[in-house]
């Protein structure tokens, strides 16, 4: 629903890519992906900077770009920000990364698929072809939760090569916080109802006709299973990095999780440098948040700060969902650094 009915109204497009790098996933997912691109009004996108909207688990960039009740879609949230002189114009991509097993972390794994190839050497050059947008230095990334972890960890792996300007919202970060014992245990008990078997859960799952809540937040946790320790020969590449029996962490499996958590890739050398290349990096989350992101959000930041790291960090007070209206800080902020 749009706010302000006087602001001109931007352009939507629906384009589709036949992505090689999605092809074979061990999903089954189809690697023909559809990418919405909003175009602003009075503007074919020529000379305009880009960014890609990343979204959050159980979402599909498309989901973005739907009518919405009792709020704006993104769309729409542009089209006043910039009609109203808050931003300047700016093409958006919203890629559909949805997968079977609930969305992805926008990294490349053997099971649920090369999702930052896909983004990097296909979507990237098909939009930006299309309407002479974005190229080098004018290309930024954002999103929220898993989208923000995505935006994160592309920040930190390509920053100034790919990325010149991020923004996290309540990203990903401190696996430890997020994932240690509380949400294993639950996975484990959860497969109990299964026989304790990960085909087993997935199967009902699938069948449906309804998923209960503990249903989602299982089928997060063997969505990221796939994707930070994926094993081809398992069921859908999934294997839990916890004994079945005690939920004592296996320490080579749990180590192939954190060299993905943000807080450990901020200790290297070579991803601090990427993010010294950005033009800005904007990092946000509530002060209340549900998932305890919070904590490590503000470890990284004080490690950002300890390793002069320019970035800007904000605590807001809200939990960690509906919190769209974020975005009406950080887009004017990325669109203003590529510009």
């Amino acid at each position: 629903m749009r706010k302000d009915h006087s602001v001109p109204e931007g352009v939507v497009h629906r384009l589709w890519i036949d992505s090689d790098s999605l092809k074979g996933n061990l999903l089954g997912d189809p690697s023909r992906r559809r990418v919405d691109v909003y175009v602003p009004a009075g503007h074919d996108g020529r000379g305009l900077p880009l960014l890609v909207d990343l979204v959050g688990y159980t979402a599909g960039g498309p989901s973005h770009t739907n009518w919405k009740n009792y709020g704006e879609n993104v769309p729409e949230r542009l089209d006043r920000l910039i009609g109203t002189g808050a931003m300047p114009p700016v093409v958006v991509a919203f890629p559909d990364c949805f997968t079977r097993l609930g969305g992805n972390q926008y990294i490349d794994s053997a099971a649920t698929g090369a999702w930052e190839t896909f983004l990097i050497r296909e979507m990237l050059p098909f939009v930006e072809n299309r309407f002479a947008c974005g190229g080098d230095g004018r290309r930024g990334v954002f999103g929220k939760s898993s989208g923000g972890y995505g935006a994160l960890v592309h920040a930190l792996r390509h920053g100034g090569s790919v990325w010149s300007a991020a923004a996290s919202h309540s990203g990903d970060v401190g696996f430890e916080y997020l994932y240690h014992l509380g949400e294993f245990a639950g996975a484990l008990r959860h497969l109990v109802d299964h026989n304790g078997s990960i085909e087993t859960f997935i199967r009902k799952f699938e069948a449906g006709p309804k998923a209960k809540d503990a249903d989602w937040h299982t089928l997060m946790i063997l969505a990221q299973s796939a994707t930070f320790d994926p094993d081809p020969s398992q069921f859908y590449g999934i294997r839990l990095p916890v004994d079945p029996y005690t939920g004592e962490l296996i320490a080579e499996r749990w180590a192939n999780w954190l060299r993905w958590d943000p807080l450990r890739m901020a200790d290297e050398a070579q991803h601090l440098d990427a993010l010294r290349k950005l033009k800005l990096l904007f990092i946000d989350c509530g002060d209340i948040d549900q998932y305890n992101m919070v904590y490590s959000s503000r470890i990284l930041h004080r490690k950002l700060d300890a390793a002069g790291v320019p970035h800007i960090y904000e605590e807001f007070r809200d939990n960690h969902s509906s919190v769209d209206y974020r975005m009406d800080i950080s887009l004017p902020l990325l669109v203003k650094a590529l510009v």
